[in-house]
């Protein structure tokens, strides 16, 4: 047989196609499975927070999802971007996919009531995480930092660096969470001479609310010294806004979460103080909680985690830029 340059190109390309059908044999007899790791009856965990463009909430969900999947089960996670109707319609959708256990932060602490009963019915288990539910009852366990504590905290240091002050509140009207620090801030400041609230500004604690209406206190020219945020992308919004106008250095600026960007203003002296929140921890107290439920063992119905005073005395214990 003459051998000639289309005999050999015939010849490798029915070699390559062999080999090619050999890999693909191999590959459908040996790939991984796309649930490897995964039991056999894995159960599928449920995880609604009130937004995610918050890192808090992304390393709360780190935590959890670390341990569920070590635990060869799965998650899914939905973002209602501080939309009721999209929190109710999201856990509606959880529920159809058959969740065992649903981790949730309310976007509103009174509108999810009837989705949660509903919920119940199906015999989903329900963590709730960083604020509260009108209805405990409907919560098998919440978890949540000292949040009256936090505004407590900031209220004794503003007393004990300040006697007078013209004060504004950063707010969040629809979360317990922050209803809660900022009735600690009041609390603890009502009835001290020469401590005066000038505002309350509803902001739903974010960034882009923050900043302009402080922008527009600032141009309305209404006079303070001091604002107490209830947490930090809050505060940071604030920041902005006194730091474009040639304000925050002579502004006492207060907050929640000891954030790494609020931890780096309190180390340069341009943020008075925060209180630090501990999502690591919390969400390893949920992730335990999700897997005691499981298995059908006790958990406590109510955890309260500490939080702590950070001020430019002690931010650096707190590794500046990250999160405690």
């Amino acid at each position: 047989m003459k051998i000639t340059y289309q005999t050999i190109y015939k010849f490798s390309m029915a070699f390559m196609a062999a080999g090619a059908v050999i890999l693909l044999l191999l590959y459908l007899v040996f790939q991984p499975d796309a649930s490897t790791g995964q039991k056999e009856h894995s159960h599928l965990i449920g995880a609604s927070y009130m937004t995610m463009n918050n890192e808090f909430y992304e390393i709360l969900n780190e935590q959890i999802s670390h341990r569920v999947e070590a635990e060869g089960d799965r998650m899914v996670l939905r973002d209602p971007a501080l939309s009721v109707e999209r929190q109710v319609a999201q856990i509606e959708e959880m529920l159809e996919m058959g969740i065992d256990v649903l981790i949730l932060t309310p976007v509103n602490a009174d509108s999810l009531t009837d989705v949660l009963k509903r919920a119940h019915e199906q015999g989903v288990r329900i963590i709730v995480v960083d604020s509260s539910i009108s209805d405990r009852n409907l919560a098998d366990c919440t978890i949540v930092s000292d949040n009256y504590r936090a505004g407590c905290i900031i209220g004794e240091y503003l007393l004990s660096t300040r006697q007078k002050a013209d004060v504004v509140i950063m707010t969040h009207e629809t979360a317990t969470s922050g209803k809660e620090r900022v009735q600690g801030f009041l609390d603890m400041i009502q009835g001290q001479e020469g401590i005066r609230v000038v505002e309350q500004v509803p902001c739903e604690g974010q960034l882009e609310i923050a900043m302009p209406k402080m922008e527009k206190l600032i141009e309305q020219g209404v006079r303070f010294d001091c604002v107490f945020c209830l947490n930090d992308p809050a505060s940071l919004g604030v920041a902005a806004a006194l730091d474009g106008h040639g304000l925050l250095d002579k502004v006492d600026l207060y907050g929640v979460d000891a954030s790494p960007d609020a931890k780096q203003l309190i180390y340069e002296n341009r943020m008075k103080a925060s209180v630090a929140q501990f999502p690591t921890r919390i969400g390893d107290e949920a992730a335990d909680a999700v897997y005691k439920l499981l298995r059908k063992e006790a958990v406590e119905s109510y955890i309260s985690v500490p939080v702590e005073l950070v001020t430019r005395d002690n931010v650096e214990q707190y590794n500046v830029d990250r999160w405690q």
